[in-house]
């Protein structure tokens, strides 16, 4: 048959093995996801040792690998009924079209290590676009690829007809097996998940120190703590796989890697976007700085207020249980809207106009963090007001010197004579420099009554097991308050290892989160099945546990050394950053006359702080036609912020 046709091949595997493979060659298996490449192959390798010949196959899809270890490649020999695994080249990723020059270069060294023989290569389902083609010649290159199997539905054109006739080799077209059917993203984040934990039964912690350890691949930056647990990596030796394991912490100095045995030095740590994310199971990493962020309002707020009113995109970010939510948008009065899932409760970082926030949300509002008292900033506390007129515990709020009495002044401002004791009530914290002076406001009772004081250390406002406020005092001609929101860790259920103990989803499960979250790792939790077991046992077994993501909340500060020295220190790897940027440039005078950062200013206090992601927002509403502006000059400085898609356009 002449080199570079494709015809088409019908027969089973003993007759393949007979006419195409009477001879030892190098056959790539190729086609598109779930048409049987791997099934043929074991068929061949089955087919071949039947007749006393040895057979090799070199698993090159680190997604769905058919033996070894997922994001890897492997190399396999099949002895009974299975491929035994002899040698594998780490990859840590799952994405084989997206990092197609590692994985053909990990091909060609194990091809290197490979036994004259029958080699069968298992090639993966990237078979579309730039990286289908480019794929598919580099593996036939890097191979000494002698025949392709293309393997292809009944009734479908072959994928890259012309590339796979420009290879100038034999092709060989298989019709795909009628069942053939890829199983769901589900089924196969399952499958490679047992997989991976087979790998690391037995593998032991150890602490992989960054002075000694050179970062390779795409890590994320060090300070990004949530984005490197449960992340795939590789201990290398000149290129040479040594071990492979997985991020169980970060610390200062370095990693604790869950690794399996490690013999001989290694000098690299490859680190790509594998990841064994909050379900348990081994998927793809979300780019370090991405995460959820839409415009839209959350479901429980209001639409905009009525046509013709449009105070621009309005930023929502989820992050572990916490969803926050500028309701006003980036134009529009500062008010942070924080959600804490699974939990009927809300914070508020400013209050400016609520109109698009419903009545009920105030009986959740349990804190509210004021920046300072200007009226955009604390001109919808009389929505809150309103809106708790019921017997509901006292809704505290923060800010600096002088809040309460702004407080006081807006309840004692309404005549009260019909409210009897079901006036709301406010416990008021005024910072201090480094005490807290607190006050209580109740609507029908006059005045403002002093509670007393506390010391402040670093800043700490408001802790509690799940949580933590700290506030950093700037300069906006009058005090300014700026706000990080810390969650103590981020809490997961692994569902599959749930499953597989047979306990079903409920309260207890709420009570071990608790008892993790307070530190109480010897208390006892009452499992449906009847039985008792301590927390501690009990997370190791279910859980992951992650630290958390800070969110820092900062507006309305004047371009300082001092206030940038300050917001840094509190934004520092922040996963999460909002930031007032209301002038550019151009307009730089009038963002000093006002006490104002500008665009670029905002973008390089990130920068330095170091965060994952600058969400930008309080800008003037002079750029309402041209918001473009505003967003390139954030971006000039800090390449991690955020720009919405889609909604920006220039009039």
């Amino acid at each position: 048959m002449p080199t570079g046709t494709i015809s088409m091949f019908e027969s089973s595997p003993s007759e393949i093995t007979e006419q195409v493979l009477a001879e030892d060659r190098r056959v790539l298996i190729f086609g598109e996801p779930g048409v049987g490449k791997s099934t043929l192959a074991a068929s061949l390798a089955r087919c071949l040792t039947s007749t006393g010949r040895r057979c090799w196959c070199i698993g090159a899809d680190p997604g769905t690998p058919a033996f070894g270890i997922p994001g890897a490649v492997c190399l396999g020999e099949w002895q009974g009924e299975n491929w035994q695994l002899l040698a594998l080249e780490a990859l840590c990723t799952l994405d084989a079209g997206r990092f197609r020059l590692p994985l053909v270069a990990s091909v060609r060294r194990l091809v290197a290590r490979t036994p004259v023989g029958m080699l069968l290569i298992d090639a993966p389902g990237v078979v579309r676009g730039v990286a289908g083609a480019e794929l598919l010649t580099a593996l036939v290159e890097a191979a000494g690829v002698e025949v392709v199997l293309l393997l292809v539905r009944e009734g479908k054109a072959p994928p890259l007809s012309d590339e796979l006739r420009a290879l100038d080799i034999e092709v060989r077209t298989v019709r795909a097996a009628r069942g053939a059917q890829r199983p769901g993203p589900v089924q196969r984040a399952r499958y490679r998940t047992r997989l991976w934990d087979a790998c690391l039964q037995g593998a032991e912690e150890r602490h992989l120190p960054f002075e000694s350890i050179a970062l390779i691949g795409t890590p994320p930056p060090r300070e990004a703590t949530a984005a490197w647990q449960g992340r795939q990596v590789a201990l290398l030796d000149a290129r040479r796989t040594v071990a492979m394991g997985e991020v169980t912490a970060v610390e200062p100095a370095g990693l604790r890697v869950r690794m399996t045995c490690a013999n001989g030095g290694a000098s690299f740590l490859l680190v790509r976007d594998a990841q064994r994310t909050a379900d348990g199971l081994l998927q793809t990493a979300q780019p370090w700085a991405a995460g959820a962020l839409d415009y839209v309002p959350p479901p429980d707020v209001l639409p905009r207020p009525g046509p013709g009113i449009d105070s621009g995109p309005r930023p929502l970010v989820r992050m572990g249980l916490v969803t926050a939510a500028l309701i006003n948008g980036v134009f529009g009065d500062p008010l942070l809207y924080l959600r804490l899932r699974q939990q009927r409760r809300c914070l508020l970082f400013d209050l400016g106009e609520a109109g698009r926030l419903p009545a009920r949300l105030a009986h959740q509002v349990s804190d509210v963090f004021v920046s300072h008292a200007h009226i955009d900033h604390i001109g919808g506390f009389m929505w809150l007001l309103r809106s708790r007129i019921a017997d509901l515990p006292p809704c505290r709020l923060f800010g600096p010197p002088g809040l309460a009495g702004h407080i006081a002044g807006m309840v004692n401002g309404v005549t009260w004579d019909r409210i009897g004791e079901r006036g709301p009530r406010f416990e008021i914290g005024e910072l201090h420099g480094e005490t807290l002076v607190r006050f209580r406001v109740q609507a029908g009772r006059a005045g403002c009554e002093r509670l007393g004081e506390r010391a402040v250390r670093e800043g700490l406002l408001l802790e509690e097991p799940a949580f933590r406020v700290r506030a950093a005092t700037l300069d906006h001609g009058t005090p300014v308050l700026a706000f990080a929101f810390e969650p103590a860790l981020q809490v997961h259920v692994r569902k599959e290892r749930l499953i597989a103990r047979g306990l079903p989803p409920g309260p207890w499960l709420a009570e071990l989160k608790q008892g993790i979250t307070e530190g109480d790792t010897e208390a006892e939790v009452l499992l449906p099945d009847g039985g008792l077991q301590s927390v501690g046992a009990l997370a190791e077994e279910l859980l992951l546990i992650a630290p958390g993501e800070k969110l820092v909340y900062a507006t309305d500060l004047a371009d300082t050394a001092d206030n940038r020295v300050r917001l840094t220190q509190l934004a520092r790897n922040a996963h999460t950053f909002f930031c007032e940027a209301p002038f550019i440039e151009t307009d730089a005078d009038q963002a000093a006359r006002t006490g104002h950062l500008t665009a670029r200013a905002c973008g390089e206090i990130a920068t330095a702080a170091k965060v994952e992601r600058l969400v930008p927002f309080h800008f003037s509403r002079r750029y309402e036609t041209g918001p473009r502006r505003v967003y390139e000059e954030v971006l000039a400085a800090c390449a991690r912020a955020v720009m919405p898609r889609g909604w920006i356009r220039d009039t």
